[in-house]
């Protein structure tokens, strides 16, 4: 492992030594070492898989480790609950939010530090200092008595950060923080990191994206299969192809399948959308998809891209316009239809609105085929199973145990198992909103090639990304939206990344 000065001062704050965690069946950690000094931006990265979320886990006392230790402020500690790891400076915000969406914002900020005088909670102190942290990052149009389960997922994030913010730590861990947020918002996440770090709080930033972890991080540490492979690098210095072999095990130079030069494996028309609105998200949306055609929608967080595809699956009415869909006119939201008609979603937070987290495999993957394996009243499993794992086998889903519950798997590897659902049912039209979000660069190629041999088997794809070079390296053909409109459509191979973003500029501005 190599060790380099970069940021912060030279003694560490937080010194994690050999931590081991072991799960049935599993080592989660394998003698994990992290090193964290006062005033900076250290950079947590690995594959889905790598360990990451358990170790922060472990650091939170979210889980108790079964060997190792941790200095805190040159101290040894054992938490043994979150709230300990709390008070003594130490705040984390997860990658799947734990807000409770029934509260407002100010009670999520505080939730278990309420403002209190004389055992009666202070709501207007509270929502005074809720505003207070909600003008410190940018977003005064939050406010305090909002529900949070009325905010958008980039809202939620936002409060996320505010709940860490009120703790007043001395370290702060950031887990995917700008999986949600448009670019503007992560300009905003930036600013505040730096304001934090510039007064001696340390963060743990874990993200993906690598070209986030060149302009926020100071050091870099490189988790794999649990075990520490490199820390200490410098974040802006240490080469992409260094990073990203440490972290797979082998050189990812080129993650997207080669480009097509025409259209002559393109099919019939399969999806017809016409002039189809959505009052208050978006409005005049009209394109077709071929059968073997990707088609990418592009456009910042808010665009209404979501919305678009949520639509189109029946998930919501529309107000005007129509969606025909295998030449049958699509009169009514209805999700029930669009499945049984052969259309599949896999929707942008695939934990809450794709999985059931508990169950196994078999049965995520199973789930709108079910008919298929019911007689009387009752599944029958041998069959579910048996088809199940000719599936898994043919994605090379890992680990491949159908009954294993799927909340085990890799963020990576549940995505596959989200696309799974609709080969198995045999769709003819595949919507994937943001698919690689929160996966690793491994996993995303291996993802890219399943999504074009789908396509190339005939199956119509619409996907959304928030990532420019995505979708320009995975569509034949680029909708650019904003504002709730299209803005720009264009084969892929005639754009570029700033072709597309001129494109969403001067379409926000046009539509202001």
């Amino acid at each position: 492992m190599s060790d380099a000065h970069a940021g912060g001062t030279v003694d560490p704050i937080l010194q994690m030594r050999d931590i081991v965690k072991v799960f049935p069946g599993v080592r989660a950690l394998d003698g994990v070492d992290l090193d964290v000094r006062a005033g900076e931006v250290h950079c947590l990265l690995g594959q889905n898989g790598a360990g990451k979320s358990t170790l922060i886990k472990v650091l939170s006392a979210a889980l108790r480790p079964e060997e190792g230790t941790i200095d805190w402020l040159g101290e040894r500690v054992d938490f043994s609950v979150p709230m300990e790891a709390l008070k003594a400076g130490l705040a984390t915000m997860y990658q799947e939010l734990d807000l409770v969406e029934g509260l407002t914002v100010a009670d999520n900020i505080f939730l278990g530090h309420e403002k209190a005088r004389l055992g009666w909670v202070e709501t207007r102190m509270a929502n005074r200092r809720a505003s207070e942290i909600m003008e410190r990052l940018g977003h005064p149009e939050i406010k305090p008595r909002m529900l949070v389960g009325n905010l958008s997922a980039a809202g939620q994030q936002i409060v996320s950060m505010a709940r860490a913010l009120s703790h007043d730590a001395r370290l702060i861990v950031m887990d995917e923080p700008s999986a949600v947020l448009d670019g503007d918002e992560v300009d905003n996440l930036f600013r505040v990191i730096r304001e934090l770090t510039d007064d001696g709080v340390a963060v743990i930033y874990i993200s993906h994206r690598l070209e986030e972890i060149r302009e926020i991080g100071d050091r870099v540490t490189v988790l794999k299969d649990g075990a520490t492979v490199a820390t200490g690098l410098d974040a802006k210095s240490t080469p992409t192809r260094q990073i990203i072999e440490l972290m797979t095990g082998r050189d990812v130079e080129y993650v997207f399948p080669p480009s097509r030069e025409d259209d002559d494996h393109l099919g019939d028309v399969v999806l017809s959308v016409d002039g189809l609105g959505r009052d208050g998200e978006f409005s005049d949306i009209s394109f077709d998809v071929r059968a073997g055609e990707v088609v990418g929608l592009a456009g910042l967080v808010g665009s209404g891209r979501s919305e678009i595809l949520e639509t189109i699956y029946g998930a919501h009415s529309h107000d005007t316009g129509s969606v025909t869909f295998l030449g049958t006119p699509m009169k009514s939201a209805s999700v029930p239809k669009a499945v049984a008609t052969g259309m599949g979603l896999a929707p942008e937070e695939r934990k809450s609105q794709a999985l059931i987290a508990d169950q196994s495999i078999a049965r995520n993957i199973s789930l709108a085929s079910l008919p298929r394996y019911s007689r009387n009243g009752f599944i029958g499993p041998k069959a579910e199973v048996d088809d199940v794992t000719k599936v898994i086998d043919q994605l090379e889903l890992r680990p491949a145990d159908p009954l294993r519950a799927i909340n085990t798997l890799s963020g990576g590897n549940q995505q596959k198992g989200v696309v799974a659902r609709w080969l198995l049912k045999g769709c003819r039209l595949l919507l994937l909103d943001e698919p690689t979000r929160g996966v690793d660069v491994g996993a995303r190629a291996e993802l890219y090639t399943l999504i074009r041999g789908l396509a190339d088997d005939g199956v119509g794809i619409v996907m959304v990304s928030s990532e420019v070079p995505e979708v320009l390296g995975m569509a034949d053909r680029v909708l650019v939206v904003a504002e709730g409109h299209i803005v720009g459509e264009s084969p892929a191979r005639e754009l570029d990344e700033a072709a597309v973003l001129d494109m969403v500029m001067e379409g926000s501005s046009a539509h202001e």
